[in-house]
């Protein structure tokens, strides 16, 4: 992930598109919403953006025909949720095929797919199970970021085995050997990124906390409820 440009089957690349598109139509609805509800949030729907579309164009190479990276899309689906995620990661890949080379027209569906569809939603998931169950924020943080990277990877290698079947053992030995290769560069990857979205979710916590509470990541309740501990020990 990126799948390159002319990669897939034609077939294969119009499925996926199809598959992606729906999730896509239905992120842009709540991103509109998002915006027109609270305007106030459109500085920090940018910089989930521009954090998505720098780490994901760190570009090494993996598998033939894909690369490996970090996605970036763990933080802005715990910060507004998996679909307006799906929506900003179309929108950062595809402005790193028109002006990257980084990817590819024909298989923006099945990018969109793995890294602005199913990363966000399997991130999100496992961020708000551990939050559910009172594991703390930075925790939950780093586990939804990794997930949201590996999944992606995860997704683009059944991608691939499904467009390159091994002659000999077919669909599962390709996602074999896909699977593998990608998992020595992936891995270090993902908890790499993990520990840089739990420190820029340091940082968000510092400076926009009355966003983030409305957001729904951090909870007033707790919030004062920890501050009038803090004062209750100062006295």
């Amino acid at each position: 992930m990126h799948i390159a440009e002319g990669f897939l089957p034609p077939a294969h690349a119009v499925a996926w598109g199809a598959a992606a598109a729906p999730f896509v139509i239905h992120g842009a609805r709540s991103l509109i919403r998002e915006v027109r509800e609270h305007p106030e949030s459109t500085l920090l729907l940018g910089a989930s953006g521009a954090f998505t579309f720098v780490l994901s164009a760190l570009k090494l190479p993996s598998v033939t025909g894909s690369c490996s990276h970090p996605t970036g899309t763990g933080l802005g689906a715990i910060l507004f949720r998996p679909p307006v995620m799906a929506v900003l990661g179309t929108i950062t890949l595809l402005f790193q095929s028109l002006l990257l080379a980084h990817g590819g027209l024909t298989t923006l569906g099945a990018n969109v797919f793995s890294m602005a569809v199913v990363g966000p939603w399997a991130g999100y998931a496992v961020y708000r199970l551990l939050r559910r169950y009172d594991v703390p924020l930075m925790a939950a943080v780093f586990c939804g970021a990794f997930l949201a990277d590996l999944s992606t990877y995860c997704v683009t290698t059944v991608q691939l085995a499904l467009a390159f079947p091994d002659p000999g053992s077919g669909f599962l030995g390709a996602l074999g050997k896909f699977g593998s290769i990608f998992a020595v560069t992936q891995i270090p990857l993902a908890v790499s990124e993990g520990l840089l979205t739990v420190l820029v979710m340091r940082l968000l916590v510092q400076s926009s906390k009355g966003e983030l509470t409305r957001l729904g990541v951090l909870v007033a309740g707790a919030a004062s409820a920890r501050a009038g501990e803090r004062k209750a020990v100062a006295r």
